[in-house]
């Protein structure tokens, strides 16, 4: 198999010949037939001179961004095996042959794992190392269900061909926490192997912005999540909403001494709304998603689209509207009845109200929700 060795580089004069001669003797070494990639991101310290004079294939890239970077990278690549790492010498391409044989043995992606193996002293700040990256690789494990212990490790190896089913498409460090996302929700075989980090050559400032690049990878999973953003949150405001209705629409009652009566009410209603609205945006992200091959498609949207069309979405809503109106014109006969004296029908009316809402949305999600479903097919 041809392999090809892709390193991403902005500025690397001091570490690049470094990179590129230890992944050369481990290619020689290994008998393997492969490439050198540098693929520069906009270099003003004569990296690009080193790199051709070094061997290696330039590739590039003026659009600044870590996968931007990559992407050109990789798109250049001839090889059957792909393996990327960092061009700041913090990791050891003399490494590469545990990534090469873990690809022969059949998987798909090879991460390297810091966190389990070795971390040089100064190599990797307190805050990446005990905060930042263990709580975004556990947000990422219960969302996507990897089960990898260092999700931004910038040493890693795939195959083409799970590379091309990825369709990567971030441009900056997220690129790192996409390519896991997609490979754990393609069910592709991930495999971790211990490396160790190095402290860097560099004599300049990393190109890591702690907080900005941290935001961007929880951003990137929860955009990439729409159960965890939408559907849980959604769904538990509007079960408490209904729960909190259900319960005051007869009666008052006292919670720990205090009095829960109408004020409760309407709040209970607004927060089934809130939930109510919070579910469709989620299923509405999620058809987004799958249509822009940000996710796959999965067994939720197909039993979606087997369950609904719009006649029944049409159906449901309207039956909805029609409960919340009978009741309301059951309040107006009991007004009528009264003969306009004293008359306190306002927890029905709250209830007939938020059904009303409830059956429009449904309506007017129906036939949004049925445009989308003309355009996946």
């Amino acid at each position: 198999m041809f392999v090809s060795v892709v390193m991403p580089c902005l500025n690397e004069h001091e570490t690049l010949a470094s990179c590129i001669r230890k992944a050369k003797e481990a290619l020689q070494r290994l008998d393997i037939e492969g490439e050198i990639i540098v693929a520069d991101n906009g270099s003003t310290d004569g990296s690009q001179k080193i790199a051709r004079s070094h061997g290696a294939r330039l590739v590039e890239e003026p659009q600044r961004g870590y996968g931007n970077a990559y992407r050109a990278g990789i798109a250049q690549a001839r090889g059957d095996y792909i393996i990327i790492g960092d061009s700041d010498d913090s990791y050891d391409f003399s490494d590469i042959g545990r990534f090469y044989e873990k690809l022969r043995d059949g998987y798909d992606l090879v991460m390297g794992t810091r966190l389990k193996g070795e971390i040089e002293k100064g190599a990797m700040p307190w805050l990446h190392h005990y905060l930042g990256n263990p709580v975004l690789t556990g947000i990422l494990n219960i969302f996507f269900r990897s089960g990898i212990s260092d999700a931004h490790c910038g040493m890693r190896a795939f195959r083409r061909a799970a590379y091309d089913k990825m369709e990567l498409q971030t441009a900056g460090m997220e690129f790192a926490s996409e390519m896991v996302i997609k490979a754990s929700l393609l069910k592709l075989k991930i495999i971790e192997i211990p490396i160790t980090l190095h402290r860097d050559g560099r004599s300049g400032a990393p190109h890591l912005r702690s907080f900005r690049d941290g935001w961007r990878h929880l951003r990137f999973m929860l955009l990439h999540s729409p159960s965890h953003l939408y559907m849980w949150p959604g769904f538990f405001l509007f079960c408490l909403g209904m729960m909190t209705m259900l319960l005051l629409l007869l009666e008052q009652f006292r919670v720990g001494g205090r009095l829960a009566d109408l004020h409760i009410m309407v709040f209970g209603s607004l927060l089934s709304i809130l939930g109510f609205q919070t579910i469709t945006l989620g299923i509405y992200a999620r058809i987004y998603a799958v249509t822009q091959n940000f996710i796959p498609q999965g067994q939720y949207l197909n039993k979606l689209f087997k369950i609904f069309n719009l006649e029944r979405g049409l159906a449901l809503g309207a039956l909805i509207f029609t409960l919340g109106f009978v009741l309301g014109i059951y309040i107006f006969v009991r007004w009528v009845q009264s003969h306009g004296g004293a008359f306190n029908e306002l927890r029905f009316a709250i209830f007939a109200s938020t059904l009303m809402i409830f059956g429009t949305q449904i309506i007017f999600s129906s036939f949004f929700l049925s445009m989308l479903g003309i355009e996946r097919k």
